[in-house]
């Protein structure tokens, strides 16, 4: 599969523990409970379910900006669909008319490379994209917890099995939407040759003119085209790509004038700058946060 790094990291090292997965039919106008702050994932069996998140929601997560952007306001999920959330925000799930659910409490370890999952994202053609792991997300759980009586082994293959459909909802998610998949894909091998350059270098000083003539257009011909493909400006893009490579630098330890000097900036406080409107904290602060966690 095709992922950033950061993400290929994160679904590597993923430790998961599921809690008591349930089956539940909702009825019209019926909300789906979820238990705040805790990671749930959701798979649509039938009918339909409608997801509201509050256009405040944030998250320790990296893959943040792309699938919270993407997700923010209202989706409608069909059977076949899923939505994921770390705990972050305040998801609201409820059916206009009646829905059979899966749903699935999570504990996921955190760790450094944790930070690449999203914090919570629909999956549209779930079931299309993953059939097996879709197969498997309807039959977990049972409608009648208190029916069968444990045997031995089963925490241990109910674990393998949710993670087995975590990763692959995670997959569907990276490789299936092009609105949240990270880098963003084109159609347009111009567009496309500029996005992998500015990802492979994002500390070169990239302008308007340099990206226009990379991609052999005009600048007003490319600025177009840029916005129409990705909905963002190129300048806006180039600093994403910034952002998350320094994430990725101040996680490993890198230091903060060390990170400003590989993305380009002339000055530490020019780049703490940008870092504080991207993230709303100081980059030494999230250096420090994340070398706290790499020690719990």
């Amino acid at each position: 599969m095709t992922t950033e790094p950061a993400l290929e990291r994160a679904l590597a090292s993923l430790d998961v523990r599921p809690g008591d997965t349930r089956r539940l039919s909702l009825g019209a106008g019926d909300a789906l409970p979820l238990e705040p702050g805790k990671a749930t994932l959701v798979f649509v069996r039938a009918g339909e379910i409608t997801g509201r998140t509050s256009p405040g929601s944030a998250c320790d997560v990296d893959a943040a900006s792309g699938a919270a952007e993407a997700s923010r306001g209202t989706r409608t999920l069909l059977a076949g669909d899923a939505f994921l959330t770390l705990g972050c925000g305040a998801p609201r799930l409820l059916s206009q008319s009646s829905a059979e659910v899966t749903v699935i409490p999570l504990t996921i370890t955190p760790t450094v490379d944790t930070r690449a999952l999203p914090p919570f994202v629909f999956i549209s053609g779930f079931a299309a994209a993953e059939p097996a792991a879709a197969h498997l997300a309807a039959h977990l759980g049972s409608p009648f917890p208190d029916a069968d009586r444990p045997r031995s082994g089963d925490q241990t293959i109910c674990r393998l099995m949710v993670t087995t459909v975590l990763l692959s909802a995670l997959r569907a998610w990276a490789t299936g939407d092009r609105s949240t998949a990270w880098p963003p894909r084109a159609d347009d091998p111009f567009l496309a040759r500029i996005v992998a350059a500015v990802v492979d270098d994002p500390g070169h000083e990239w302008t308007l003119g340099s990206l226009a003539s990379l991609g052999a257009m005009s600048r007003s011909v490319f600025s177009a085209r840029f916005r129409e493909a990705f909905g963002s400006s190129p300048a806006s893009f180039v600093t994403e790509v910034r952002m998350r490579r320094a994430k990725e630098l101040l996680d490993a330890g890198t230091p903060v004038s060390e990170t400003s000097r590989a993305l380009g900036y002339t000055s530490d406080e020019g780049f703490s700058r940008a870092f504080r409107r991207h993230t709303g904290v100081a980059p030494s602060v999230w250096r420090s946060d994340a070398r706290s966690r790499a020690a719990v």
